[in-house]
């Protein structure tokens, strides 16, 4: 009876110790079920979340600032910003003010100076020196026109995109901001600026008429340092303007000349038969004391018997203005010419 008393409690107690263990399994499971479900959510929600490089390049492609864009220049495709916002146009700062963005400089040349007609107040960048004044100034893009090679535009190319204009539209103010507008994303306020443009010029073309009819007009720049004179052809980019548009007539010669101008003798002038005679220095201002000297030209007997001198006739013209063929500049011009002619 003992012995088989024993066995009954070695069999409850084998079974409590199987009882046991089977519990310890099943919590064993459940802690590693918990566990994969765990790590599994953690990776469901790492693969949902956007991903950091992801989204920064959502931000590129979808935003303003740093989407990009191809335009064709005068030496092939470039990439450039779609929305610009600093903005450096070489030699084009006319159209960028026209347009109502300001230029991060303003270049400058030591002999020529600078386009002060535009009155900005930005840096300036000294166009036979260094990039280290425009590189400092950022740009992310830079405009360029036919004044700069291949080899110019590499150099401006290595600071920033750079676009530069196509020889095709250099010869038209007209063409010349619709590029330009383009560039800068902003076609529409092109449009608007050549309406406004093209308004002033109507009316100002038909006053010019009306005032000197087919009376012949000679633009001629004095070159200071050599005392020597340029007549402007009908296709100089600066002055040709006030032919082809203000419809004012040309004297014979300008009329026939290929050259953008000819370099031209005291003595020739008079042969020319100009009705009216626009002038004005290849530097500086008519009252700084080095062009004193050159002005008394004016006064010399070989000017005294030249119609356009004898009927008072003669105009004395800004220089910064008259050599830009840009659309500001061009509308200077035509105030100029209302205000000399038009009584």
């Amino acid at each position: 009876m003992v012995q088989r008393g024993r066995k009954y409690i070695w069999a409850a107690m084998l079974l409590m110790v199987m009882a046991v263990l089977a519990a310890c399994g099943d919590n064993d499971n459940a802690a590693s079920g918990n566990a994969a479900q765990t790590e599994n959510a953690a990776e469901t929600a790492a693969s949902s979340a956007p991903d950091s490089n992801t989204a920064a390049e959502t931000d590129n492609s979808g935003g303003a600032e740093g989407e990009m864009r191809t335009v064709t220049g005068e030496f092939g495709d470039v990439q450039i910003p779609a929305h610009p916002q600093r903005v450096a146009g070489i030699y084009v700062e006319d159209y960028l003010k026209a347009l109502g963005v300001t230029p991060v400089v303003q270049w400058y040349h030591p002999s020529w100076g600078k386009q002060d007609y535009l009155g900005l107040d930005v840096p300036e960048f000294d166009i036979t020196g260094s990039m280290e004044a425009l590189l400092d100034q950022n740009p992310d893009l830079i405009i360029l026109d036919g004044g700069a090679d291949k080899t110019a535009y590499e150099n401006y190319s290595k600071v920033a995109p750079t676009y530069r204009l196509p020889e095709a539209v250099l010869q038209d103010s007209r063409l010349m901001l619709a590029a330009i507008a383009d560039a800068l994303g902003i076609p529409e306020k092109a449009e608007s600026v050549l309406a406004e443009y093209d308004a002033k010029l109507v009316d100002g073309k038909a006053k010019l008429q009306q005032a000197i009819g087919q009376e012949k007009v000679a633009v001629i720049r004095l070159n200071v340092a050599d005392k020597s004179f340029a007549l402007f052809g009908v296709k100089n980019r600066y002055t040709g303007v006030i032919y082809d548009q203000f419809g004012l007539t040309p004297v014979d010669m300008a009329a026939e000349m290929s050259d953008y101008q000819s370099i031209i003798s005291e003595e020739v002038i008079p042969e020319l038969g100009a009705d009216h005679i626009i002038v004005f220095l290849d530097n500086g201002d008519w009252d700084t004391p080095e062009n004193q000297d050159a002005l008394s030209i004016l006064d010399g007997p070989l000017w005294k018997n030249i119609p356009a001198v004898k009927n008072g006739n003669i105009y004395k013209m800004e220089r910064s203005h008259w050599q830009s063929g840009a659309i500001t500049a061009n509308s200077m011009k035509l105030n100029d010419l209302l205000e000399a002619i038009v009584k």
